[in-house]
Order: C-alpha cells, then sequence, then structure tokens
C-alpha cells in the first residue's frame, strides 16, 4: 500500500507529506483546495505527461515522491534499474521476506524534461509508469468515460470471467500475417509472369554474349591492333632499321658501337661499373630488336578477327548500356537477377502452400473465436447479475443490467462487440451506457464492477466518483468504499459527507493565502477534528453545534452499518430530513 505521498512545488502546494494507511482514506476539502493536485501527483507516478506549467510558480521543480510497502511475494514484476532492486538487500537464507519498500518519485522541472527514480536510481519514465501500476489503480472522470468504450466494457467481461483472448489474438495476427505475404507475392498472376518473361529475356540476353571479367580491356587493345596493322608493321621495321643500321643482324651498328666502346675501356678498375652497364644495355637493344624484328614479320592484317573483335565489344556496348556501366556490374545484375528468377519460379509452389496455411489458420481463428465467444456469452448473464446486485446495494434496486454479446466488426463469432446496457428503473427501457446513464448512475455502475472485478493493485484512488450522486445513493456508495478498503488501500476524493463518513481515516487539504500566494495544507483528522469537517461538508459552518452533532451521528451510523447492525437488528438508520444531514440508509 502507499504509505507516504509527498509533493512539493505542485500547483497550489507547496510542501505536502501524507501519512496514509490501509482500509478507506478519504481526502476533503473545499473546492479548489488542491484534492485534485493530490491526485495529479499520483499520476505522476504511474508515468502520466508532466506538465511543466503546474510547477509553482518561483520553484524550480516540482517533486512527488511515493513510498509503497507489499507484502514480500507482491509488488511489480519489472526490470529495475542495476543495483536498485530491493530484492538484492534480503537474507540469503531462504526465508520469506515480510514486506518490501519501493520508493517512486517523480521530478519535474519549469523547464526540461521530467526525471524518474526508483529507490534514489534515476529510470525512464515508462518503467517507473510500469512499476507503480502495478500498486496503484486511479479511477476517475476520465475512467468512467473510458467505461464507456466497448474495448473497457469487452476487457470488463474478459477480466470478469478470466477469459484469455490472447490466443484468438495471436490466431488472427497469424491468418494476416500470412495473407499479408500472400498479397505481397503479387496477387496479378498475369503481372507475374510478364515479369518472369522479362527476367528470363534479360539473362538469355546476357548469357548470349556471356561477357568474362576484364575482356573489355583486351578487347579495345586487340581492335586497336588490327585496325593499324600495316601501319604497326612499318613502324617496326622503320625502327629495326634504325638499330641495324638498314643491314640486318650482322650490322647492327648499335651493337657494334656498345662493343668498340667497351673495348676502349678495357678492364680498367675505373671503368668497370660502367662496362657491365654497356654490357646490359647491349643484350636489352638486342631484344627490343628482336621484338621489333617479330612484330615486323608476324604483325598481319585480319579483317575477319577485326569484324569480330568489333562485333564482340558492341554487343558488350549493348549490355552496359542496358546492365551496368562496367562489365562488373552486367555481371553483378546477371547474379541477381537469377536469384530473383529462381525466387519467382518457386513461387507456385509457396503459393499453393500459403494456400493451404491460410486455410487452416483460418480453420485455427473460426475454432478459437468461437470457443472465446462462447465463454463471453456464458459469462455476459453471470456478469450482469453481479453488477445489478451491487447497484442494488448502491440505492440502485430496481435497476436491470444486460450485457449484450455480439460479433460487430469483429471475428464472426468471437464476440468482440460487448455491450454493457442498463435500465435504471422499473420500467425504464433498456440502453447502452452511453445513452441512458446519468453522470451519477455511471460512477456506480463503474463502481459496482470494480466491485465485481477480483484482483488489481493494492491501492486504488476514486477522484469523485461520487459525483452526480447524494442521499441514499452516497451512503450506499460510502459503504461499498469502505468495504472494498478491507481488501485493497482504497484513497478516495470526495465533496459527500455520506462518503467521508465511512472512512477508516481523513485527511483535510485546506488552502490558505500567504505573502507567496496561496498554499494548501493538508492535515490528517483525529475524531474531532473529523467531526468538524464532516459538519462543514454537510452544511458549510464548522462551528454550528447542530451540524457537529450531526456530522458525529452520521460517523456513528457508518460505523454500525459496516460493524454491525442496530438493536433492533437491522441497518442503522439517519434521519436526512429537514435540517439535519439528508440521507437515509
Amino acid at each position: 500500500m502507499l504509505v507516504e505521498l509527498v509533493v512539493e512545488n505542485l500547483g497550489v502546494i507547496e510542501s505536502a507529506r501524507i501519512p496514509l494507511s490501509g482500509g478507506m482514506s478519504a481526502l476533503t476539502g473545499e473546492t479548489g483546495a488542491g484534492k485534485t493536485m493530490l491526485v495529479d501527483a499520483l499520476r505522476l507516478l504511474v508515468g502520466e505527461r508532466a506538465d511543466p506549467s503546474k510547477v509553482r510558480p518561483g520553484a524550480s521543480e516540482a517533486v512527488v515522491e511515493g513510498l509503497f510497502v507489499v507484502a514480500g511475494d507482491a509488488g511489480p514484476d519489472v526490470a529495475y534499474p542495476d543495483d536498485h532492486d530491493p530484492r538484492d538487500n534480503e537474507p540469503r537464507d531462504n526465508e520469506p521476506v515480510a514486506e518490501r519498500e519501493w520508493v517512486l518519485r517523480r521530478v519535474v522541472p519549469a523547464e526540461g524534461r521530467s526525471r524518474s527514480y526508483v529507490n534514489g536510481a534515476l529510470a525512464t519514465a515508462a518503467s517507473v509508469g510500469e512499476m507503480a501500476r502495478g500498486l496503484l489503480e486511479i479511477h476517475g472522470q476520465h475512467a468512467q468515460q473510458a467505461l464507456l468504450e466497448p474495448a473497457a466494457q469487452r476487457d470488463a467481461l474478459d477480466r470478469f470471467a478470466g477469459i484469455d483472448p490472447a490466443p484468438t489474438r495471436d490466431a488472427r495476427r497469424n491468418l494476416r500475417e500470412l495473407t499479408d505475404e500472400l498479397a505481397g507475392l503479387g496477387g496479378d498472376e498475369r503481372e507475374l509472369a510478364r515479369h518472369m518473361e522479362l527476367l528470363e529475356y534479360q539473362l538469355e540476353e546476357i548469357a548470349a554474349v556471356a561477357p568474362i571479367e576484364g575482356e573489355d580491356a583486351e578487347l579495345e587493345a586487340e581492335e586497336d591492333t588490327l585496325a593499324s596493322a600495316v601501319e604497326y608493321r612499318s613502324d617496326a621495321a622503320r625502327a629495326l632499321d634504325l638499330l641495324t643500321g638498314g643491314g640486318g643482324e650482322s650490322a647492327d651498328v648499335a651493337a657494334e658501337q656498345i662493343a668498340r666502346a667497351r673495348s676502349i675501356l678495357g678492364s680498367a678498375k675505373v671503368f668497370e661499373e660502367i662496362s657491365s652497364r654497356l654490357a646490359a644495355l647491349g643484350e636489352e637493344l638486342a631484344d627490343c630488336a628482336a621484338d621489333l624484328r617479330n612484330a615486323a614479320e608476324n604483325i598481319e592484317p585480319d579483317h575477319e578477327r577485326l569484324a569480330e573483335v568489333r562485333s564482340r565489344r558492341q554487343a558488350l556496348v549493348e549490355l552496359r548500356r542496358k546492365y551496368g556501366a562496367t562489365v562488373t556490374e552486367i555481371l553483378e545484375f546477371e547474379s541477381e537477377r537469377k536469384e530473383e528468377l529462381a525466387g519467382l519460379r518457386g513461387l507456385t509452389e509457396r503459393r499453393e502452400r500459403l494456400g493451404e496455411q491460410i486455410a487452416e489458420a483460418q480453420a485455427t481463428l473460426a475454432r478459437r473465436a468461437g470457443e472465446l465467444g462462447d465463454a463471453r456469452r456464458k459469462a455476459a448473464p453471470e456478469l450482469a447479475l453481479a453488477v445489478q446486485s451491487h447497484l442494488a446495494d448502491l440505492a440502485m434496486p430496481d435497476a436491470e443490467v444486460e450485457i449484450a454479446v455480439g460479433d460487430g466488426t469483429g471475428t464472426p463469432g468471437a464476440g468482440d462487440a460487448v455491450e454493457i446496457r442498463l435500465a435504471a428503473n422499473r420500467g425504464a427501457p433498456g440502453g447502452p451506457l452511453a445513452r441512458v446513464a446519468s453522470g451519477g448512475e455511471l460512477s456506480r455502475v463503474m463502481l459496482a464492477l470494480r466491485l465485481v472485478l477480483s484482483g488489481g493493485p493494492p491501492t486504488m484512488v476514486f477522484d469523485e466518483v461520487d459525483a452526480g450522486i447524494g442521499g441514499r445513493a452516497a451512503l450506499a456508495v460510502g459503504e461499498a468504499l469502505a468495504r472494498l478498503g478491507s481488501e485493497h488501500q482504497v484513497l478516495v476524493v470526495t465533496h459527500l459527507p455520506q462518503v467521508a463518513a465511512f472512512a477508516d481515516a481523513q485527511v483535510s487539504v485546506r488552502k490558505d493565502g500567504g505573502a507567496s500566494g496561496a498554499i494548501t495544507t493538508t492535515t490528517v483528522l483525529d475524531e474531532q477534528d473529523r467531526i468538524v469537517e464532516v459538519s462543514r461538508m454537510l452544511s458549510g459552518q464548522p462551528d454550528s453545534s447542530s451540524a457537529r452533532q450531526h456530522a458525529a451521528e452520521l460517523l456513528s451510523e457508518a460505523r454500525r452499518i459496516l460493524h454491525g447492525a442496530g438493536s433492533d437488528g437491522k441497518p442503522g438508520t439517519i434521519d436526512l430530513s429537514g435540517d439535519t444531514v439528508g440521507a437515509q440508509r
């Protein structure tokens, strides 16, 4: 439960430290005193959006901190910040831990992003909110409006009956994924056939040429040689003549000159290196002469080969124009299209398999949806009867509740369209909550549902869920909240004395003027202070002796209602007519 709530610089609250106990606690005070701001503080703890405009003027930041204590085996099952899981400090002797403490903290700066902490460690707002929602549940006007939504009513029915819609949801998602995959394969078979024909044509065109990596450069060089064969042969012969003096091997001028130079140098040590270099030069010149002679004798015009080379180069040009700037890119294109075509050729088989899987998925969905719908239709009258029974205790004795289960636009047979229908009075036509329920009736339907539904977090907050009711209805709501407090910690923000009277503890929220503006103070009331506060709520005159007498009677009557019958064996009553409290149980 929430043991202590600390709020600093939030709206009209400069600083508030509120110790809380189990059972039912009522937060009361004049309108605008800051009760709703305390609920806003709790909303910050459960991860709702922080509003910097609510930081108290002149303050740099607002701070909300909640100390929760839960049983050792309870608490939220989430990931905690490193080194800050309180279970790390528990004894390791396998002895059960009686209780654990969780400190959740939210800091909202006047400028910038808010920060969240768990047991002093910085954490994301989402993780802290997830943790807080396992500890705290807030019911208010927003929750009442949410109850009007079909999804909320469906969830309530599922929760009541312990129905798990996940198998049906999973089957629906599986069917959708399969149908999406089938659609992704291409629904137009003619278009698919045309695409495959295009791929086959492209691959055939590339295969007909069969390009080889690097051949384009080789072909370019060969074409150049063949196209200028006569000219190149003449050039080689002329160069050879220059080296040999035109006399052939026996008149190799350059070789003779080198030999004469080496002879002049002799074997002198000083010319040894130069003589060696001249010898190497002679050998190189001889090799060059041989190569030139070979070129002059063997370069022959080959018009047929030249045509072949030019034809292949043109074929490569066509491929580059269509499929890539280089032979490398063409080969990459070919590899990708082969892979794509192989996949498409297996498409028919895949489509057939998908068709079988879809048929199986449809059957699974139909079966699970039928089971889900049957469970919902079976549970609907049971939930309706349970809610109706609680409404009778909430001063709606003639109310009739029906829960209609249909398919709507959801999966056929699943009963996704759940609608709570209410006839608030005998003979009144029934209808959807959104159309027929007043604000007070909607508040009591929500409370009745909360009473029916088991489980939930240890702490529940009700923010003016008694709006729009009074008299006997208010007493009934107060009693119901108090009885809920026997299983949960219940915090109630209320303007009604009939509701506050049932609380185990009462916190007064008061706004006073100060030098720095209005300041809200909170006080946990003792018995005498409760009488004064309830008398204020009854008559607006806390100092009136008659109002205090009526307040004391109301508090006493609430205890009698909760803890036993009156002396006549029947529940006690208070005459609230005339100038007294104004309600009867």
